[in-house]
């Protein structure tokens, strides 16, 4: 095998395990609470129109499934994440629900599942911090 073959099987094995990224643990939003710029606790209403203003900025679907829990679904090309959010006066959690193709296991998902829920966290406080 002369040394232009190796370099190029070696150079596409490189390529093919840096697009293998490993898991990492589900990271849950829990028991976050939250107050305004002026100090106080957000209603139950305040909390859902956040949530729902700060999930759809980002692109995620969100719908109550009943009185103070939305459902978000995040779509990227071939990626699926669930949220699950459920909210009180003043407080939230953003915890996982389901996805497809971030090859979830045993409480291990791929890393962009915890980007898009920190996002999701941030723009929520965001929104909070302006009422």
């Amino acid at each position: 095998m002369n040394t232009r073959t190796l370099l190029i099987i070696l150079f596409t094995a490189l390529i093919a395990l840096a697009g293998c990224r490993g898991t990492v643990p589900v990271h849950d939003i829990s028991d976050t609470t939250v107050r305004n710029v002026d100090g106080d606790q957000p209603s139950a209403e305040q909390m859902e129109r956040a949530i729902r203003t700060a999930g759809v900025a980002l692109g995620w679907r969100m719908e109550e499934t009943e009185p103070g829990l939305i459902e978000g679904r995040l779509n990227l090309r071939e990626h699926v994440a669930v949220v699950e959010i459920p909210y009180a006066a003043g407080q939230y959690s953003i915890r996982y629900k389901d996805s497809s193709n971030l090859n979830y296991a045993d409480g291990q998902i791929h890393p962009n599942y915890n980007n898009w829920v920190q996002n999701l966290d941030d723009q929520i406080r965001a929104q909070i911090s302006a009422l």
